[in-house]
């Protein structure tokens, strides 16, 4: 861990929370016996300073040398802690500036003291309901995060039929299954995953498109599961795309040159899954004597962390040809920021690289995820004009090795005229 004193100050804040949240745990508990008190604030100290003690020693611990499984859940539950207390205090802090403000009406208008202040002149106590709040908000988020483990191999299929007028009467029916953002690196049970990949097959799709993030980081990562995802096969091929994870981006690599190295393993990677890799081209899909066009590009977003390696003009030339066409780009932010200025006549963009940030709610009604802060479109199907969008919500995970309301996806697409 080279950045140390940033470290440092994550530890800090983590104390400062865990001691703002044990005030309010304290005036919450005040009422009840001593014996119960203790033991909550046994309990709730326990777990704080375990969490902080982990933080504390994680630089200076080969962390990467432990099993995969004990380092991504107890990092994740570190993590959960962490913001349910970050939800809490919101709520705490609202409470404490109503309290000041009372408290200093209190002093400026003394004739209405009674009302800001207690009978000893000191400052209004808590708020039951805002405390309360706090609390039950960050256990429900906590205890939300901890299901949400269980979800992350729950695979659904989304069913989207598209209609295009321009589209061959040949494609009539057409059926796409769309998947994305694999990261083989984070699976840890190879018989879930074998069941995404056999949902799949069931679809009978004529065409599989993969957009993207294979891998967290390394070409390795799929040594585990090449004869899973090798299975894939369809009538007219299976095609794919880079995403941002698969440059290797994330790593300290030993030398630039390892780095290639591991760029151009992954390429072999999907050549030995069969699947044909796209980069910056364009091919043709025929059916009974019709074609329409595929494209796939390197990533491309118009995000500044994230590389732009993707090349529409060498992706498009020679497309033009094609009543009807198809692009798989990785990043969505890149359909409003050039496809669809540039490149009107694209019907179909298939993206991802969102995961709907794997926590969300989607209803009738509504449908919410922290990610539509930063993506503009970050889940299912948009449309502007001629021009379609469908983002798919992600086949794996990664990060967070469970899905809360946005869950794991495999979209199937008919085309219709």
């Amino acid at each position: 861990m080279r950045n140390r004193s940033g470290w440092w100050v994550i530890v800090v804040i983590m104390f400062l929370f865990d001691f703002y949240v044990f005030q309010v745990i304290k005036s919450l508990a005040s009422g009840i016996s001593e014996r119960a008190r203790i033991s909550i604030y046994i309990a709730y100290w326990t777990i704080s300073l375990l969490a902080i003690a982990f933080m504390l020693v994680m630089p200076y611990i080969n962390f990467e040398a432990w099993p995969k499984n004990v380092r991504t859940y107890l990092f994740a539950t570190i993590i959960g802690l962490f913001f349910a207390k970050l939800i809490a205090v919101v709520f705490f802090l609202l409470d404490d500036i109503r309290r000041i403000t009372m408290w200093i009406m209190g002093k400026v208008f003394p004739a209405f003291g009674p009302k800001f202040i207690d009978d000893e002149g000191s400052l209004i106590g808590r708020s039951a309901f805002l405390s309360w709040m706090g609390i039950g908000i960050g256990t429900t988020l906590f205890g939300t995060l901890l299901y949400g483990f269980s979800n992350k191999y729950n695979y659904t299929v989304k069913r989207v039929r598209l209609k295009y007028p321009n589209l061959p009467a040949a494609f009539k029916g057409f059926k796409i299954v769309h998947i994305s953002d694999i990261h083989s690196g984070s699976f840890d049970n190879k018989k879930a995953v074998q069941k995404g990949v056999d949902t799949i097959l069931k679809q009978k799709p004529d065409v599989i498109l993969f957009t993207g993030d294979l891998v967290n980081d390394r070409a390795t990562e799929m040594e585990d599961y090449m004869d899973v995802f090798s299975e894939l096969k369809a009538p007219l091929g299976v095609y794919s795309t880079l995403g941002n994870h698969d440059y290797g981006d994330y790593v300290a690599w030993e030398s630039p040159a390892a780095k290639v190295v591991n760029l151009q393993n992954l390429m072999k990677v999907h050549a030995r899954l069969g699947w044909r890799l796209l980069m910056n081209e364009h091919v043709a899909l025929e059916k009974n004597g019709s074609q329409i066009g595929l494209m796939g590009i390197e990533n491309w977003s118009a995000k500044g962390r994230f590389p732009k390696h993707g090349r529409m003009d060498k992706a498009y030339r020679g497309a033009d040809q094609f009543p009807f066409k198809i692009l798989m780009s990785h990043d969505p932010s890149h359909w409003d920021a050039q496809v669809r200025p540039e490149y009107a006549d694209i019907d179909l963009t298939l993206s991802g690289h969102t995961h709907g940030m794997q926590f969300g709610l989607e209803t009738p009604f509504l449908k919410w995820s922290p990610v539509q802060w930063m993506y503009k479109q970050w889940a299912g199907l948009y449309e502007e004009g001629k021009q379609k969008l469908y983002i798919n919500r992600g086949f794996g995970f990664i990060g967070y090795p469970g899905r809360v309301g946005i869950l794991p996806e495999i979209t199937v697409i008919e085309l219709d005229t």
